[in-house]
């Protein structure tokens, strides 16, 4: 490498030659080797840096963030704080006509905090500052001179996934740690998290929030795009990367060092939060003209063991924590396995197209369980449903916990098992037709390229288990000739009603399993 350097650089060279003259000549050359690469090169801002600033920040005491939203802001209803819109005009990289383009949220109604961001341009980090000028504020009457010193509240990334000559969203930050991503002709729905702390503990959960981001620029034919992010919250802190990668399937792989400031009773890894009402499990307790309403529709899980097992979500009466043991999980995610919109029927919503969300770990993530948290709501509009990944073990405060993951937003081609898979599950009082008792009726289909090969009669059979509040009246397996698949037919009653009843189910031909596990929570009445 050649280096031509200036007067000013040759003379402070001869200096520096002068006062280490008694060097050896390697460790001369080495000097003035590292002296004149220094003198021409700056260090690109990368995710070592953001380590760096969440090891420094986790030895400091916590600092709450403190509400700065002007009183005009505040008075707004969400209805009317909806009214203010990022012009597209303003997005940022329209005018270098680059892949990618950011857009940004105004702070207001829940939104209170700010989150710096910042954009990386080679080796230079800018800050992208706020100014009321980039935004649309609808009919809302406010004095621009309130908000000058806001920030923003989150961050939209916006790609042309669809056609490719509009740019539509396919990222979103908003609010605490909470981000969605979008695949191609897939609507948001399910939410991922960078973390969760103490999720459905009596002590109270705790919502670590990203206070700072970095985007890397993209280049003209870039398909991807880099997001660093700094966690912060009272237990722990956190360096994040996320390189999202939009297509057909959108992924967003993770990679985190987290440092604890304390000891934390529950650290969930990968959470995942999403909503459930009534479905086809589950009947609505209102009139409604929707068969089913949800963002998703049951947990999957691909233990380490390599089972592969379902839990159809439910809307319970009461809190319901369950969770399945593992060693080095191969993967788990909310789905919504339901794609046909008559099985909606809503033109505004259009649930059959929210994606699913699988997490895939990289690495070896030890002993632990995923832990699914079902929240009874009142309405479609609370987010009730919460899954992660608990280690066993956590390191001690000041101690690096490295983490890495890919998230995987589904639409098309849903992660699935090898074998056969749980297409519905559908509950019913039990009895003859017109003449029901107090026994409950479970019908599971199933079906997979491999129920198709069987013929009308073959012998399948099905092997349940129910914990000691259920009791086992009858159980048989009968042909779908509809779907080509095979039906799980299950009757029982529970002991105690105020109580409720775990199920597991697989179909078997012999001793051969030609299913997932389905297993199931019967809520308590």
């Amino acid at each position: 490498m050649y280096l031509k350097m200036s007067k000013a650089m040759v003379r402070i060279v001869s200096l520096k030659l002068r006062y280490l003259g008694r060097l050896a000549g390697f460790a001369y050359f080495a000097l003035l080797a590292g002296l004149l690469l220094g003198a021409t090169a700056a260090q690109a801002f990368d995710f070592n840096d953001v380590v760096k600033q969440a090891q420094i920040l986790s030895t400091k005491s916590y600092k709450k963030p403190t509400d700065n939203l002007p009183k005009d802001i505040k008075a707004l209803t969400y209805d009317q704080y909806t009214d203010i819109t990022y012009r597209p005009e303003k997005n940022v990289w329209r005018a270098e006509k680059l892949p990618f383009e950011l857009a940004f949220a105004h702070e207001g109604s829940a939104y209170n905090l700010p989150v710096k961001i910042s954009e990386i341009v080679g080796n230079t980090v800018r800050e992208l500052k706020f100014t009321p000028d980039a935004f649309d504020y609808g009919n809302n009457k406010i004095d621009p001179g309130q908000m000058r010193n806001l920030g923003f509240a989150g961050v939209s990334v916006q790609y042309g996934i669809n056609s490719g000559k509009t740019k539509e969203d396919v990222f979103s930050l908003l609010g605490a740690s909470y981000f969605r991503a979008l695949g191609k002709g897939q609507n948001y729905g399910i939410s991922a998290r960078g973390l969760a702390v103490d999720t459905a503990m009596q002590s109270g959960e705790e919502f670590p929030r990203f206070s700072e981001l970095w985007i890397a620029r993209p280049a003209a034919g870039d398909k991807e795009l880099t997001i660093y992010a700094l966690l912060d919250s009272a237990s722990l802190t956190g360096a994040y990367r996320l390189i999202l990668k939009p297509g057909i399937e959108t992924t967003i792989d993770v990679k985190a060092q987290l440092y604890l400031r304390n000891n934390v009773a529950k650290m969930g890894i990968a959470p995942l939060t999403s909503m459930y009402f009534f479905g086809e499990n589950q009947r609505s307790d209102a009139e409604d003209y929707r068969p089913e309403v949800h963002d998703s529709d049951g947990l999957m899980v691909h233990s380490g063991s390599g089972e592969w097992i379902w839990r159809p979500l439910v809307d319970p009466r009461r809190l319901l924590v369950t969770s399945f043991g593992s060693n080095n999980p191969q993967g788990f995610g909310l789905m919504q396995r339901e794609r046909r919109f008559s099985s909606y029927e809503d033109l505004a919503s259009h649930f059959e197209t929210r994606p699913s969300l699988w997490v895939t770990p990289k690495g070896k993530w030890g002993d632990g369980r995923v832990e699914l948290v079902q929240i009874p709501t009142p309405n479609e509009d609370n987010d009730n449903i919460v899954a992660y990944w608990v280690p066993a073990k956590l390191p001690p405060p000041g101690t690096p916990f490295p983490i890495e993951y890919r998230l995987s937003w589904q639409k098309e081609a849903d992660t699935k098992p090898t074998l056969a898979w749980v297409t519905q599950t559908r509950r019913g009082n039990g009895g003859p037709p017109g003449k029901p008792d107090d026994s409950i009726v479970l019908n599971v289909d199933f079906e997979g390229p491999g129920l198709k090969k069987l013929s009308s009669d073959s012998r399948l059979t099905a092997a349940i288990d129910a914990d000691d509040n259920g009791r086992l009246l009858e159980t048989r397996v009968v042909r779908n000739d509809v779907t080509e698949g095979w039906r799980m037919i299950i009757r029982l009653r529970r002991n105690d009603e105020n109580k409720p009843v775990e199920l597991r189910g697989v179909l078997r031909s012999g001793n051969t399993a030609l299913s997932e596990t389905w297993s199931y929570i019967l809520p308590s009445n």
